[in-house]
């Protein structure tokens, strides 16, 4: 059965999202971790010791969805949540050292695939795609989208 592209530019970024995803998924098995679990422990520790907003911000998450992603993170020891000292109302995520061990356990499964789609798909073609995605991530796509840009492309300088 063939499947079409859509014009939906949502439904088509799910379908890759599912279907990379599933590929990184099957790369990362070994480690015990998905890849969002991996994203996630990366995350943390290029941040330092987020706070729960930070990092939901980073990962463009909402809270109750990063808490659910987190919980088995916790149990298994991989990371800490803990009261900010300085606020006690916030709470700070870091990893610990099982965590830091896990993650650096998974990274050659997780390299091995990013070679492995540099390799299918092209390395410059690769780039160019995490560069859009990123675009696609950015408050000011977000903003442009909520203000209904007019069909503007927010990646071209505009002309006033």
């Amino acid at each position: 059965m063939t499947i079409h592209p859509t014009r939906c530019s949502n439904a088509a970024l799910r379908r890759a999202t599912r279907s990379v995803g599933q590929l990184y998924d099957e790369a990362l098995a070994p480690s015990g971790l998905r890849t969002t679990q991996y994203g996630l422990l990366a995350t943390i520790r290029g941040l330092g010791s987020p706070t729960m907003g930070e990092l939901a911000e980073a990962m463009v998450m909402d809270l109750s969805g990063l808490a659910h992603t987190l919980k088995p993170l916790t149990r298994d020891g991989y990371v800490s949540v803990v009261p900010d000292p300085r606020d006690r109302r916030a709470r700070r995520i870091a990893l610990t050292e099982s965590g830091t061990a896990k993650l650096k356990a998974a990274t050659p499964l997780w390299r091995a695939a990013q070679e492995r789609f540099e390799a299918a798909f092209g390395p410059e073609r690769a780039g160019r795609l995490r560069e859009l995605l990123h675009e696609l991530a950015l408050p000011d796509f977000r903003a442009a989208f909520d203000a209904g840009a007019g069909g503007q492309d927010i990646s071209e300088p505009s002309a006033t």
